[in-house]
């Protein structure tokens, strides 16, 4: 299945959680109303399975992952030592996409994605064109060539970004200093749920 290319907002009601990247106001109020001229009515109790269904559909839309390669990413990880849902957040954060839309190189996850397919990001100076790529702690993420010359991206370079524990940055370089960590970012999905959903 491709990835989906319709209406941002729409995808963001129909799961209930922020998927754009961006603060708005408008769709925060909307966020809890499913699309449609009948999504105020269509609302209903959702059963366990429906509920796990929801979460788990929530950390695939944000991450851009679809289902095959996700739910073979749940399964390896529950035979891993450890939580599975600390695990699960650390290997999501730490896709190479994620990680250039997190130290501000890119606007949105989208966005990320579309210039590591274009080859635009290096990892330890080589290129990588595989969003999906799993960066290693004490790796180095840099922009290729001429796309810090991108007015998009010269103006996101000139911000100051929050950027989180696990990361640094300086320019158009950063660095995965460290696994990420449940208390480092929020987290809008409930992990243990996504873990019994791939459990049944």
């Amino acid at each position: 299945m491709a990835h989906y290319i319709g209406p941002k907002h729409k995808l963001a009601r129909k799961q209930g959680v922020n998927v754009i990247d961006k603060q708005s106001a408008s769709l925060q109020r909307r966020l809890t109303v499913a699309p449609g001229m009948h999504g105020a009515k269509r609302k209903r109790k959702l059963s366990e399975f429906g509920l796990q269904l929801k979460e788990k559909q929530k950390a695939k839309t944000i991450y851009g992952v679809q289902e095959r390669q996700f739910k073979s990413l749940v399964q390896f990880l529950r035979k891993q030592k450890g939580d599975t849902g600390e695990l699960i957040i650390a290997a999501l954060e730490t896709r190479l996409d994620n990680l250039v839309y997190r130290l501000g190189f890119a606007k949105s996850r989208f966005m990320a994605r579309q210039m590591v397919s274009h080859g635009h990001i290096l990892v330890n100076g080589k290129k990588v064109t595989i969003p999906s790529y799993h960066v290693e702690v004490d790796s180095i993420l840099s922009l290729h060539g001429k796309m810090t010359q991108n007015v998009q991206v010269a103006k996101l370079l000139e911000s100051d970004p929050v950027v989180l524990p696990f990361l640094e940055r300086q320019a158009g370089a950063g660095k995965l200093v460290r696994m990420p960590k449940r208390e480092d970012i929020d987290v809008p999905f409930n992990t243990q749920m996504i873990v019994e959903y791939y459990s049944r």
